[in-house]
Parts: structure tokens; C-alpha cells; sequence
């Protein structure tokens, strides 16, 4: 099915890719870069990295906590947006560092650089807001591992982060060690991401974001850890391998347990619902063109009928055509062998992915449960892509889901 629906807002413009030397984050200065655009002419901002905020147990206090990231397209002038969405007092942070990782806690030498906030190496983000660096100068290239590094001062209250990341954190016992570029000071701290929502950087070429929406499967729950195995970043990977002008950026705004319907935020959550997060995890987002929306299963295990399931899928398509985007539908992924599994609740699955594949309301289709299900029993996931659990894809079943997207359908064009 090709795309139908063409008033979209195109974002950015084009992408810079220039060799980064081992021991640097950045290449050069702004003025420095060669640039492959039109005239060396610059483009709009774009989220190379992308996080839906929850919300994690406990809280900090003078602490230093170091994230992982792994952006998907380069770009210059990189910013990082951090967030206190969730929180119920000031964030203050006054050493937040961003440098190239060389493995676990441990920053390349020489690579680690400060970010300013309006200015200032100090930032206080007050509950319920976010904050976005200072661009720093330079070049960050693609698919590049990144720490950011923050310090936390006084006490946080409740903590804003993105649980079961697929990634993990790292802690300082006390003190400020954002700038410390080995791990000396660290320990292995959880899966998450702490505070972090956004990379930004500034593209050079016609470059846009695809934002994919979705739950546990998209944050590839049943993945290695540390490996950069969900499906977004095989979806990445292959953007990577285009030539520049069709390269596309990755935000992952999966959060485990989300529903399309209900839901709010708070500790132990599933995060608040697609409907109710949809501005602040996606549609703010710096450069998204396309969405790609891959949720439902969790609605389906809460009790959700056809018709609640598709109504919340009518006004996600709404509202992200009215704000002059495209969105993209993913049918729902094989749950047969799964806890979540009833005949009942199957007939529903195969009601909404029929919906998906045949209604034309969304602007195209990425078919996950084609890529996935076991020929033999396509209520079920193939056997070699089963995490374990019937319901979560394991690095070979992301890996399909990221082969399963066309490429130009995602473009929006």
C-alpha cells in the first residue's frame, strides 16, 4: 500500500557525515566541517536519539549518573534534552559531561566535553519541565556510542528515567565524577536511562526522524543487554547503509507495559498511555516526520474490546495527521504461547491487525507479524525468534522486525 496522505512537514535538511578521529567526540569546529549538502548548505534539527520518559524507584542524591546512548544518524552541534517530566522537585545538576564510550563506564580519553544550559555549567529543571543544552561544536558521527554523564545535586525526589533500556546505567557512590573519563568511580547501576529523552544534532542533508511508539517490544525487552539489538536500532542500522539523502533518524519512544488506552505515569507503571504521552514523547521531538506505531498487546491483556482498540488508534492517526506528520502501522507481533494468549483475545489481535493491513487509515504498513510468526502456527512466534516468554522477540526475532519496515514507506515522500 503507498503512501496517501502528503502534507507532512518536512524537518531538516541535510546530513553530515565526516570522519571523527579515535580520541575525539567531535571532529572539528562548525566552521572546520566539510559539508556534502548543496553549497555546503545546513539543515534543521533532528533527534538522533530518542527516550520516553517514567518513572524509577527511590531517588538520588549527590550522586553522578553516567548514560549510554547510541545515536542513529551524525550530525553537528549536538544537544541533549534532559528531563525532570516526571519529578516532584527541582532537578539541579552542575556538571553534566557527554563523551565517546570505549566500554562500559569508561570514556574515551580526551573525548569527554561539558555542556552548558543557557550559558551556565549549572541547570534547575523545575518538576514537570525539561531543558536542552547549548549546541556543543562539532561533529558526532552515526551509529556512535555516547555517555552523558550528570551530576546530581541535593536530593531528586522522584526520578524521571526510562526503565528497562536494554542498556545499562552507571552510579558514582558520591560526588561529582561527570568529568572523570574512567570508571573507577562507577558501579553498574540498573537498566535505564536517567533523565535523559533526547540527542539533537543538526543535519546537513534532508533528514528526518521516524519516532516509533510502542511498548516492551519496541524497547526490545528480551534483547542482550548492551548490544544495541532492538529492532529501532537494526531499523537504524539499515538508514546507516543508504546513501545520504535517504538516510533517516531513530527516536525509540517504547516504554514496557504501555497501552494505547489509560494509563498514567508513576512508579512501577507502564508509563502514561500513546494518547496521553503522544506531544511530549514524540510530537515535540526535534525532526520527526513519521511515526511508527507498534502497541495493542497490552490493551488487548487489560480487557480492551476491537472497537476501544481501534477508536484509540483513530485518533493517534488523527492527531498526528492534524500536527502534518505520517504514521505508519505495525500489526501486532504473535503472542499464541504467551500468558497474554486466549482464543478471545486472539480473535482481537487478528481483528486489529486486519485493520492495520487493510483500512488504509494509516499512511502505510510495517507488517511485524508477517516477519515474525511461526509458519506452522502463525498465532505464535517462530521458534527461533522467541525470547522465551511466547511474546518477546529475542536478537534474532529484532532482528527481523528491523528487516520488516520498507525504507521509503518510512520517508513519508
Amino acid at each position: 500500500m503507498g503512501m496517501t496522505f502528503t502534507a507532512w512537514r518536512r524537518v531538516g535538511a541535510s546530513l553530515l557525515v565526516t570522519a571523527v578521529g579515535a580520541a575525539g567526540l567531535v571532529a572539528a569546529a562548525p566552521d572546520k566541517v566539510a559539508t556534502t549538502g548543496e553549497g555546503g548548505r545546513g539543515g534543521g534539527l533532528v533527534t538522533t536519539w530518542g527516550a520516553a520518559d517514567d518513572i524509577a524507584g527511590g531517588s538520588l542524591s549527590d550522586v553522578t549518573v553516567r548514560n549510554v546512548l547510541r545515536t542513529s544518524v551524525g550530525g553537528k552541534e549536538l544537544r541533549v534534552r534532559i528531563s525532570n517530566a516526571n519529578g516532584d522537585q527541582p532537578l539541579v545538576s552542575d556538571s553534566v559531561y557527554v563523551g565517546r564510550q570505549a566500554s562500559g563506564a569508561t570514556v574515551v580519553p580526551g573525548s569527554s566535553r561539558r555542556l552548558t544550559f543557557s550559558g551556565s555549567t549549572t541547570v534547575t529543571i523545575p518538576p514537570g519541565a525539561m531543558a536542552i543544552s547549548d549546541p556543543l561544536p562539532g561533529v558526532v558521527p552515526a551509529l556512535t556510542s555516547l555517555t552523558v554523564s550528570l551530576h546530581v545535586v541535593g536530593t531528586t525526589g522522584v526520578i524521571t528515567a526510562h526503565n528497562r533500556a536494554m542498556q545499562h546505567s552507571y552510579k558514582s557512590t558520591s560526588g561529582d565524577h561527570a568529568a572523570d573519563e574512567s570508571s573507577t568511580a562507577y558501579q553498574t547501576e540498573s537498566s535505564a536511562w536517567y533523565f535523559l529523552n533526547a540527542a539533537i544534532v543538526e543535519a546537513t542533508r534532508d533528514v528526518a526522524t521516524v519516532a516509533t511508539l510502542g511498548d516492551s517490544i519496541t524497547s526490545s525487552v528480551g534483547t542482550t543487554i548492551d548490544t544495541n539489538r532492538r529492532w529501532p536500532d537494526i531499523l537504524a542500522a539499515r538508514y546507516a547503509r543508504l546513501p545520504e539523502p535517504a538516510r533517516l533518524a531513530i527516536s525509540n519512544e517504547g516504554i514496557s507495559g504501555n497501552r494505547v488506552l489509560g494509563g498514567v505515569a508513576k512508579a512501577g507503571s507502564a508509563g502514561a498511555s500513546a494518547l496521553a504521552r503522544l506531544d511530549k514523547d514524540v510530537l515535540t521531538k526535534p525532526g520527526v516526520r513519521t511515526v511508527l506505531v507498534l502497541e495493542g498487546i497490552n490493551d488487548i491483556y487489560a480487557g480492551a474490546t476491537t472497537e476501544q482498540l481501534l477508536a484509540g488508534y483513530r485518533q493517534l492517526i488523527a492527531r498526528v495527521h492534524a500536527s502534518g506528520r505520517c504514521i505508519v502501522g505495525g500489526t501486532l507481533t504473535p503472542m499464541g504461547s504467551s500468558f497474554v494468549y486466549t482464543p478471545e483475545k486472539e480473535a482481537i489481535r487478528q481483528a486489529v491487525n486486519t485493520f492495520i493491513r487493510t483500512s488504509g487509515e494509516f499512511d502505510d504498513v510495517a507488517d511485524f507479524d508477517a516477519a515474525t510468526r511461526d509458519p506452522a502456527d502463525p498465532t505464535r512466534l517462530a521458534a527461533a525468534y522467541d525470547g522465551g516468554d511466547g511474546l518477546h522477540p529475542n536478537d534474532a526475532g529484532n532482528q527481523a522486525m528491523g528487516d520488516a519496515p520498507n525504507l521509503d514507506s518510512l520517508r513519508c515522500d
